[in-house]
């Protein structure tokens, strides 16, 4: 930022600055006593459900209510932020550099702006930081850079995760305590210890493959045996179908293709299905040819008559 701009800006930050940080904490005391009372009934309606064994849906609304817990405590410590800034505007405004004992406070209220739709004047509050310090250091608090020292307990109030099962347990517990309910808390114990199934990857186990039937699996002779001498097991006829007949005992045969891989028995009796009508085929053309030279004798022998 330009030195003119600081000179003009100074004496309009004070002012807005008080301004809006008073609004500010006058805006957070309102909204804790209603989240108060918030919060009351929604422990009251849990402690109702455990007493009436509805425990799926206790478990499901006492996210609600650490939801809120975590708010009420983000605000109580802006609060005191708040404050801690508004009695030291004049040390802010005398100062071009953030000071080093208002680092925390006003990094946190950056950081916290945003994220607390119901508080509008801390966004302005953020503007005039932005103004005063300029965007780097907006962005530096926002984005939680190694050198901002935004408070670690507002992160985590105001971070949006889905808390862990031991948190949502130990409400529970606290809010049966509260109310005098004996409550059994196994099975919701169970319910949080389950790991829950990645769906997207797809099922953990792996199917195994089914085992081939001993009667169906492929020698590893078949397709390098000695076929059988003619005297032992007679003439070998070629196959047209680019498979040959291959002997593996005294009284069974395999039949192994032109790849050298083994053919179950289904594809034998094919296979001696296709010869036998690759048979009748050459038969009939070989009667057909017959017939039709008969008819070529017989009308020579009229043309020559």
């Amino acid at each position: 930022m330009s030195l003119l701009n600081q000179i003009f800006n100074r004496g309009l930050i004070g002012p807005k600055c008080k301004t809006c940080l008073t609004l500010a904490i006058s805006r957070i005391k309102l909204l804790q006593n209603k989240r108060d009372t918030q919060l009351k009934l929604m422990r009251k309606e849990i402690a109702q459900f455990l007493q009436s064994g509805q425990e799926p849906i206790a478990r499901i609304r006492v996210e609600h209510v650490i939801r809120e817990q975590n708010i009420w405590a983000a605000y109580e410590i802006l609060e005191m932020f708040c404050e801690f800034v508004l009695a030291r505007v004049p040390i802010i405004e005398s100062q071009r550099e953030c000071p080093l004992e208002l680092k925390e406070a006003v990094a946190s209220i950056i950081f916290a702006a945003p994220r607390c739709s119901d508080l509008p004047d801390l966004l302005t509050v953020r503007n005039l930081f932005g103004t005063k310090y300029g965007k780097e250091f907006i962005l530096a608090a926002s984005e939680l850079r190694p050198d901002t020292s935004v408070n670690r307990t507002i992160i985590e109030k105001l971070s949006v995760y889905t808390p862990s099962g031991e948190v949502k347990l130990n409400v529970l517990k606290e809010i049966a305590h509260e109310y005098n309910i004996l409550w059994d808390s196994s099975k919701t114990e169970a319910e949080f210890n389950k790991k829950p199934e990645d769906l997207l990857n797809g099922p953990k186990q792996i199917s195994t493959v089914a085992q081939i039937p001993e009667s169906r699996k492929e020698s590893p002779k078949a397709a390098h045996h000695e076929p059988l001498t003619s005297g032992q097991r007679g003439p070998v006829q070629p196959v047209k179908t680019g498979a040959t007949m291959v002997s593996v005992g005294p009284t069974k045969s395999k039949e192994v293709s032109a790849e050298g891989r083994a053919v179950s028995s289904e594809s034998v009796d094919v296979l001696e299905k296709a010869r036998a009508a690759i048979a009748a085929a050459n038969r009939a053309s070989s009667a057909a040819r017959a017939a039709a030279q008969l008819v070529d004798l017989s009308l020579n022998e009229k043309r020559i008559s």
